[in-house]
């Protein structure tokens, strides 16, 4: 089957950065999914394991952690889906992705495809909705809508992939008031268009901004990127006994900043689940199947923003890059093997 790999980590201008390959179809086992790849997205992480995770010796390593399909083998433990079901996941970070036209995937992990998404449009969400859910009802347990006091989420980085999201399921699932950060004009308008209440510039001062717009105490704070810079900032921000969350990889903070307003760090990896094979890792399954539901009654919409043709070594090879320059706005998407 048709792939895209690297056998040396390095960065995105190396000739062999992504390349495009043919590597045996796999067989799926236990509660395995093997699914037929429609559509994939590029994120983060793939540029950040492109970079610094080799294979085994003589090996390929596969990356994709966004995936639209269609199932076509079950294992004979699976029981959630069957042949023919249009599905959607994130997947593992320990196992092979999603740039292939076949992949194995746990069943637990795998939601069903909104009905009302094309593919590609689909593909932008499972593992920024994952991300996004976790973060705000597994890791700060965020009350839903009628509950709770009235209560601010600030969001650092509003206008990325995972930021999209948060904005868009705070509105529908919370009460609270979303205020995000961008830095540029396209982000802005972006992060407003989404739902965000309010949108401040991370250049500046955040507390000074944040009074001046008169909102409830700022409870949760989500840190998508630059935490190492933003910490003071976040916790000057932060109401007493708030709850601050983060997904990305700082230098080391100062976290004795956060023991005088008794505040909370939260951190958050959707791979955590299938990392370590956790009793709830099901849960994936469940939310994007919520997820898609939200979907599909017009609540979410798709953060797609640029579609770069097929899945192809030239093609992700541009998308990383994209996501390497530190400008992209929503999510990067390919579909179909040329």
């Amino acid at each position: 089957m048709k792939a895209v790999g690297y056998q040396q980590p390095g960065a995105i201008d190396r000739a062999d950065a992504l390349i495009d390959i043919e590597i045996a179809r796999p067989a799926p086992t236990g509660r395995d999914l093997l699914v037929e790849v429609q559509a994939i997205a590029v994120n983060p992480v793939d540029t950040k394991v492109r970079r610094s995770a080799a294979p085994p010796e003589g090996e390929y390593k596969v990356l994709g952690y966004d995936a639209v399909g269609i199932v076509r083998e079950t294992g004979p433990d699976a029981t959630l889906f069957r042949p023919g079901d249009a599905v959607w996941y994130a997947g593992a970070i320990d196992r092979p992705g999603s740039n292939a036209e076949f992949q194995l995937v746990d069943e637990r992990l795998v939601g069903r495809k909104p009905a009302s998404l094309a593919p590609a449009d689909a593909a932008a969400l499972p593992l920024t909705g994952i991300t996004a859910w976790e973060l705000l009802f597994d890791r700060l347990k965020v009350p839903l809508a009628g509950e709770g006091r009235p209560g601010t989420l600030l969001i650092v980085g509003a206008a990325g992939g995972v930021g999209s999201i948060l904005i868009q399921l705070a509105r529908q699932r919370t009460g609270l008031t979303v205020v995000g950060t961008a830095s540029r004009q396209e982000s802005r308008a972006w992060a407003l268009a989404l739902g965000a209440h309010h949108v401040i510039d991370h250049r500046q001062p955040f507390a000074a901004q944040i009074d001046a717009l008169g909102v409830p105490p700022v409870d949760y704070a989500i840190s998508l990127t630059h935490t190492d810079q933003h910490f003071a900032q976040l916790v000057e921000a932060l109401a007493p006994q708030g709850k601050l969350a983060l997904i990305d990889d700082p230098e080391p903070i100062d976290v004795r900043l956060m023991k005088r307003k008794s505040l909370s760090l939260h951190w958050e990896l959707m791979f955590t689940r299938s990392l370590f094979h956790t009793d709830d890792m099901d849960a994936q399954h469940r939310l994007l199947n919520a997820i898609a539901d939200l979907v599909d009654q017009g609540a979410i919409r798709s953060t797609v923003q640029a579609k770069l043709g097929p899945i192809c070594a030239a093609n992700l090879r541009q998308a990383h890059a994209l996501l390497e320059s530190g400008t992209a706005v929503g999510k990067i998407v390919l579909e179909g093997f040329a």
